[in-house]
């Protein structure tokens, strides 16, 4: 059941507040001098379990950053969140950047780094344990982090599909 993404049909309804994770300036050396441009990753979040990321581009930071957050309205995701925290262990890869994501007790917080921080704290999940392994790039952790958000399961879901009631799934 890898892969199951849970996609945001509608954006009309959602609060969302936008986090900058990055900003990149590029420098283009031509005959006529270097031409700056910035890259910004943002992401977006409900704080509910709705979550997106985008990238713009521009020749000014405040366009760059208002493009990339339009990019992350087209590409939002539901995550499940259980009690402020992830139903489960996930792991996730994208690029050079792994990401290890565990659920927490009530009280501990977002022990989590830069990126994969920014991307936690929009989905609304208040108390996780989350490790970067490999590479540091924002743009590879970023993507990493939603992938692993995006495999996760609600309790329903592996209830349903094994056919039993939810307390069965917590061994309650």
């Amino acid at each position: 059941m890898a892969g199951v993404i849970n996609r945001v049909k509608s954006t009309n309804d959602l609060e969302l507040k936008d986090r900058l994770v990055a900003i990149n300036r590029v420098t283009k050396v031509t005959k006529g001098g270097r031409t700056f441009s910035f890259a910004a990753i943002v992401v977006v979040g409900n704080e509910d379990g709705v979550i997106g990321w985008g990238l713009g581009k521009a020749g000014e930071v405040t366009t760059a950053i208002a493009k990339g957050v339009e990019a992350a309205k087209k590409n939002l995701i539901k995550v499940p969140v259980h009690k402020g925290t992830i139903p489960h262990e996930q792991y996730a890869k994208f690029g050079g950047a792994r990401v290890l994501i565990k659920p927490a007790t009530q009280g501990t917080g977002v022990k989590a780094g830069g990126p994969m921080r920014a991307v936690l704290e929009s989905a609304g999940i208040t108390d996780v344990l989350a490790k970067s392994k490999g590479s540091s790039n924002p743009h590879n952790l970023v993507k990493a982090t939603i992938a692993a958000l995006s495999e996760l399961r609600s309790p329903l879901q592996v209830a349903q599909n094994r056919g039993i009631s939810v307390e069965k799934v917590f061994r309650g």
